[in-house]
């Protein structure tokens, strides 16, 4: 029942909840069919607004297209119209103006705006710009805009060169000469070790760069941005080269002169021109006909013009790497950074080197300076030893000061080239020796032969110095310590210098020059000193003595002159040793002092042989007297003083006072000591080996002997010759005798007669002086002393 009822009250609500349902299903019906109608409605709607809209949107992504399309032909067309615009920029040499239209254009190949440029318009309307570095059609252009940039460069290029070149050609012109070779002296004398004084100026090769440097940095910016800075460079490499050459060459002696043209060949002159041995030959002609002072100036030329052009070189490489170095990135290109179409990888800034660097990197590479100067030493010194070497017979016999200054200016030259590029210039050195071994040889056996010739026939009379040789004297004295500035005076080549000019003949004595041949070679000074020595034993024994002398007579003062010459000349040897050792390299002072102290023993060798000589005559002079003792008759009561007496002490009396006014006392010893002990010898063994039979004879030889104390008792090196005479004399036995007072009174007789004799012995004239100097000379004619 309870079951019943639960059903019978949930029936009701179950029967409402059903016919709510049913009406549900009724309206989802309805609602189904009107969404059916909706959506015939909304496809109605699509089929007429949706699809034409989609036609509209279509359409307007067309137009874009086509705008974009002429936007493309317009800037194709303005990239072509702008080609052709640079072409005639080009050609009109306008390229300063054609650079910046190639800029542009390679920005609007790249699409980029140039703000320099008023924007690309069509029909009022910026145009939209696009990359078209990708198009195929324009690699024409392309190609074209590379060729245009070549021809800027080349342009921009040709006006590089001419201002670097102009440079090195206006302060080559501008140049002083004789700061130049000032210089050149100074830097030569420093490098021996010396100092110099000169005022500190900036050398003319580094000055004058501002003007310089803001052209530079125009024309370094417009190589740039024409990618050929490098060619340039090579370039400028290259005509530093050229100009060196020419540099050479200029100066020579043209062979279009009158007198060449005889040299030519009627065939030659029938052609207009002449073959190129032909030319050469007649340069050569030329070359060798010129004067030495033309010759030096030609030189001169050459060596300055060569050496500040590669020193105006050094500083303008330098002024090119710094200006280089301040390209900054904005200068360079900003439009066609590369032709490939791939964009180049990105590498960190940190990283990237910045485009100065590489500039200033790039240039150094392409000029290479070191290189440049080397190669630039080279072909000058070439050039310069090919016209030395046709030169070199007319260089060897130069006059001395002449070949002095060519020799200095070749030193200063090859120096100046060293000190540019580290080059030794071993060929130009090694000719420059030759000539020096060859104007040695040649100078030193004419000097040798004027020595020998001056000795011939020099008269052997005594002489005073006159000022002119004091102060060459002075000079040679002061040599040792430094160096007279009278002696270089001559060999500065910017000083002018005339063979006539009376002030510098003091150089044409060899052993004035030691300043420039001294430190090269010693050997001759060796051999010409070696002359006067040699020479003076010639002349004092040879053969013909008298005759190549040009002297009657060679007398005991001929000698004397000749050993005081020889010990004056000693004497500066000592001095010139110390002037080459202060001048001669390292390796070669020991040799050269050992050669000078050899000449100078030998000197002293030949004066020692002169005053053996000296005694030489005197002994034998007394061996005639001795003669002359042996024969004499003793015991015929003659009261005068002998003959023989008279003539040795004369004899004697006249050495010593010819040595007295020209040697040292020393030397004088030297002298008169052995000739009294040959006196002692002979005169002694003579007086003993006589035979005395009266006592009258012994005071004869007394007489004679006291004579001989008077007149020669107080030379120097007489000594005790009188007594031991006399002892020789006393002791003597005579076979008979006469009264004591007898002897006395004729003793005191014959006292007198001898002081009278004495007296008029001593008032001979001239002509028995020379006929007493001829025994001398008969003397040194004998046979034993040839």
């Amino acid at each position: 029942m309870y079951l019943i009822a639960s059903i019978s009250a949930a029936s009701t609500a179950f029967f409402t909840a059903l016919g709510s349902l049913q009406e549900l299903h009724s309206e989802a019906a309805d609602s189904v069919e009107r969404i059916k109608a909706l959506r015939k409605e909304l496809q109605a709607l699509d089929n007429d607004i949706a699809m034409s809209g989609l036609n509209i949107i279509q359409k307007r992504q067309r137009q874009e297209h086509l705008q974009q399309l002429r936007d493309a032909v317009q800037q194709l067309k303005h990239i072509v119209d702008s080609v052709v615009a640079c072409e005639s920029l080009v050609d009109n040499g306008e390229v300063e103006k054609a650079l910046k239209y190639i800029d542009s254009l390679e920005k609007l190949i790249a699409g980029e705006p140039d703000s320099s440029q008023a924007p690309l318009k069509i029909d009022g309307q910026d145009t939209q710009l696009r990359d078209l570095r990708a198009v195929t059609a324009l690699q024409g252009v392309n190609d074209d805009l590379i060729t245009l940039r070549f021809r800027i460069g080349k342009a921009y290029a040709a006006r590089f060169l001419s201002l670097l070149m102009g440079d090195l050609g206006r302060h080559t012109d501008a140049v002083s000469t004789q700061e130049i070779l000032i210089r050149w002296t100074s830097a030569s004398v420093r490098s021996r070790g010396g100092h110099t004084q000169e005022p500190s100026v900036v050398p003319s090769y580094m000055s004058s760069t501002d003007g310089l440097r803001s052209e530079l940095l125009e024309i370094l910016t417009s190589l740039h941005r024409a990618k050929q800075l490098t060619s340039a460079a090579s370039a400028y490499r290259e005509a530093v080269l050229k100009e060196i050459r020419n540099l050479v060459r200029r100066p020579l002696p043209t062979s279009n002169d009158d007198d060449n043209e005889s040299i030519l060949s009627s065939s030659t002159m029938a052609r207009g021109q002449s073959a190129p041995q032909e030319k050469s030959s007649i340069l050569a002609h030329n070359l060798r006909a010129l004067q030495p002072e033309e010759a030096e100036e030609l030189l001169i030329k050459i060596y300055i013009s060569v050496t500040e052009t590669l020193r105006r070189t050094t500083t303008q490489v330098k002024l090119l790497l710094d200006v280089a170095s301040s390209l900054g990135d904005d200068t360079g290109p900003s439009g066609l950074r590369c032709t490939e179409m791939e964009s180049p990888p990105i590498i960190p800034a940190a990283w990237r080197p910045s485009i100065a660097a590489l500039e200033a990197q790039e240039i150094h590479k392409a000029i290479d300076l070191q290189s440049l100067l080397g190669e630039a030493v080279d072909v000058a010194q070439d050039k310069i030893v090919k016209l030395l070497r046709v030169r070199s017979e007319q260089s060897t016999h130069l006059s001395l000061i002449r070949f002095l200054r060519y020799f200095a200016l070749n030193l200063y030259f090859t120096n100046e080239c060293e000190s540019i590029s580290g080059q030794s210039g071993t060929a130009l050195k090694t000719i420059i020796n030759g000539q020096i071994q060859d104007f040695i040889q040649q100078h030193g056996d004419i000097e040798k032969q004027k020595l020998a010739q001056g000795m011939d026939s020099d008269q052997w009379q005594a002489k005073d110095f006159s000022e002119k040789h004091a102060a060459e004297l002075d000079r040679i004295l002061s040599c040792s310590t430094k160096d007279p500035a009278e002696w270089s005076d001559g060999i500065k080549p910017w000083i002018l210098y005339s063979d006539d000019d009376p002030d510098f003949n003091c150089a044409d004595d060899p052993q004035l020059n030691g300043d420039g041949k001294a430190k090269t070679r010693n050997a001759s000074i060796h051999e010409e000193i070696f002359v006067l020595p040699s020479s003076a034993i010639i002349c004092m024994n040879g053969a013909g003595a008298r005759r190549s002398a040009g002297l009657k007579n060679i007398t005991s003062k001929h000698l004397v002159l000749a050993s005081q010459a020889l010990a004056f000349v000693a004497t500066l040897i000592s001095y010139i040793r110390e002037f080459v050792r202060r001048h001669a390299g390292t390796a070669a002072t020991a040799s050269s002092l050992v050669e000078f102290d050899k000449v100078k023993r030998l000197y002293q060798d030949h004066q020692n042989s002169i005053y053996d000589k000296i005694v030489e005559i005197m002994t034998r002079l007394a061996a005639s007297h001795v003669r002359a003792i042996i024969r004499i008759d003793w015991d015929n009561d003659q009261k005068n003083v002998h003959s023989y007496m008279a003539t040795l002490t004369k004899d004697t009396t006249s050495l010593h006072r010819i040595l007295t006014k020209t040697l040292p006392d020393a030397a004088i010893g030297m002298i008169m000591t052995p000739v009294f002990i040959s006196y002692r010898d002979q005169f002694g063994k003579a007086f003993q080996e006589v035979d005395l039979k009266t006592e009258l004879g012994r005071e004869s030889m007394l007489c004679d002997i006291e004579f001989f104390e008077s007149k020669l008792g107080k030379l120097d090196g007489c000594g005790d010759t009188a007594e031991y005479l006399t002892t020789i004399i006393k002791s003597k036995q005579v076979k008979t005798g006469r009264p004591a007072n007898l002897a006395a009174a004729e003793l005191d007789e014959d006292n007198a007669d001898s002081s009278e004799t004495g007296d008029k012995s001593e008032d001979k004239t001239e002509e028995a002086e020379k006929a007493d100097d001829q025994i001398a000379a008969k003397a040194a004619s004998y046979p034993e002393t040839k």
